[in-house]
């Protein structure tokens, strides 16, 4: 085990407030060669925080399409992937450091929407949902009436 001085007894999930996840962001592209232990290693010795506490931290990659999941679900490290093939995602600026997302923002970063502009478009408002409009680059299928 990476940290054997933290009991597994003592791994407690840490939500926000409101009962949801918190949401980190290293802002600064890591080595996507690591895996699970090598990235819960970069969140202790590099971001200064705890990785097995439930809080779901988000990695990129040199190349703006990949990003990478690691949090701690109470019972192991879960590692996730994604990468975009047609697009980039959008990333904060590159410094040393996190920065948290609430929910809204990192669904809008997960799915390559431009999480710093979430707004709702007018087919969303019209059928009540809650979705986030796409970029402008991005073409939209014409729906049939």
């Amino acid at each position: 085990m990476i940290f054997p001085s933290i009991p597994l007894a003592d791994r407690r999930m840490e939500h926000s407030p409101r009962g949801r996840v918190r949401i980190v962001v290293a802002t600064k592209p890591v080595d996507f060669r690591k895996g699970h232990d090598g990235l819960a290693a970069l969140v202790k010795n590099e971001l200064r925080k705890e990785p097995f506490t439930g809080t779901v931290f988000v990695f990129r990659s040199k190349r703006a399409d990949r990003l990478k999941l690691l949090y701690w679900d109470g019972t192991g490290l879960v590692m996730a992937y994604k990468r975009l093939e047609e697009h980039v995602f959008t990333w904060p600026a590159i410094r040393d450091g996190v920065m948290a997302l609430n929910h809204a923002q990192f669904e809008a970063l997960f799915s390559g929407l431009d999480w710093r502009k979430p707004e709702r478009s007018k087919f969303d408002s019209q059928i009540g949902g809650c979705c986030l409009k796409r970029p402008i680059r991005e073409r939209w299928l014409a729906l049939p009436e």
